[in-house]
């Protein structure tokens, strides 16, 4: 059977499996030959240049297992009887993290006294605190999870958001409400922060736009760990140029963002490049999934994180 993985780490774990060819693809360079052959397709975490194409050519292809918890660049192409996989729960640890850290960043205005420092000087001033804010995650699941335990102990109000309402088991048992998008409109005026942690579908495409932005309180904080796609960037802009708002973007759109782009210098933004997942732990992660799909896969067992229906 033979597989293309992004990497040496991925073929390493799979080195053992009886009757497996491993071929390393990282999307970079000419692509390998030998795509017709392509049972189970590993992708890089940096989506590779043409994808139509490489699809197109797997003309044996059963399986596509990302690395990362988005299909999106994958799903429009992938041919009828594939099995797509995501990688939910890899990243939820680093992308909980990355969250958290930027809250306190910019809240703290750390950038800026960055900056004071480099120039040796002594900026003292108040500034902003997470303690006592209300939090609002929208795109609640396995990293929304992640992220509210992480928030425990900084005496935060957590108010969740998924896309349709439900009750799930709190901390202690105790039962718990997710509200569901369509609250939105009553739940962003009252909130401090506000966390995008929603998949890029088509139903979120530019969802965070002048009128959700508008909503929100004065001096409130949009972080965006979700996808560039789901933020309209001008609307952003403009709510940013006033000083109403801050943010901070871990993806944004365009991606990767070009000089002169207005957002880089507008004022109360901490940017940095699609870096939440990527770290030490969600590479471990990433190498037992894979291991632990393959498994399963050649066993003929069922799959986890398949993706079927919307997600």
């Amino acid at each position: 059977m033979k597989i293309w993985v992004p990497s040496l780490d991925v073929a390493g774990v799979l080195r053992d499996l009886p009757e497996v060819e491993c071929v390393v693809y990282d999307g970079t360079g000419a692509m390998p030959g030998g795509a017709d052959e392509v049972e189970v397709w590993v992708p890089p975490l940096v989506t590779v240049p043409d994808v139509p194409g490489v699809l197109a050519g797997m003309k044996k292809l059963r399986l596509l297992q990302t690395v990362t918890a988005g299909v999106e660049p994958y799903r429009p192409y992938l041919p009828s009887g594939v099995i797509l996989c995501n990688a939910r729960g890899v990243h939820d640890a680093g992308t909980a993290e990355w969250a958290v850290g930027a809250m306190i960043a910019v809240l703290r205005e750390f950038p800026e006294f960055a900056a004071a420092q480099r120039a040796e000087k002594w900026a003292y001033h108040h500034t902003g605190v997470l303690a006592d804010a209300k939090v609002l995650i929208i795109g609640y699941g396995s990293i929304g999870a992640a992220l509210e335990r992480r928030l425990d102990g900084f005496e935060v109000e957590v108010v969740r958001v998924a896309r349709a309402a439900r009750e799930m088991a709190g901390p202690q048992g105790t039962p718990v409400r997710v509200h569901g998008e369509d609250e939105l409109p009553a739940l962003l005026p009252a909130a401090d922060v506000v966390v995008l942690l929603v998949p890029a579908t088509a139903a979120t495409a530019g969802m965070v736009d002048a009128a959700f932005l508008a909503r929100m309180k004065d001096g409130a904080l949009l972080v965006n760990a979700a996808r560039g796609s789901v933020v309209d960037t001008g609307a952003l802009v403009a709510e940013l140029t006033t000083g109403r708002l801050r943010a901070a973007l871990d993806v944004v759109d365009p991606e990767p963002l070009p000089p002169g782009h207005p957002l880089w210098s507008a004022p109360g933004v901490f940017i940095t490049p699609h870096v939440a997942g990527s770290t030490p732990a969600s590479l471990r992660r990433s190498l037992k999934l894979v291991r632990s799909q393959l498994l399963r896969y050649m066993a003929g067992e069922p799959l986890n994180n398949v993706i079927t229906g919307s997600y």
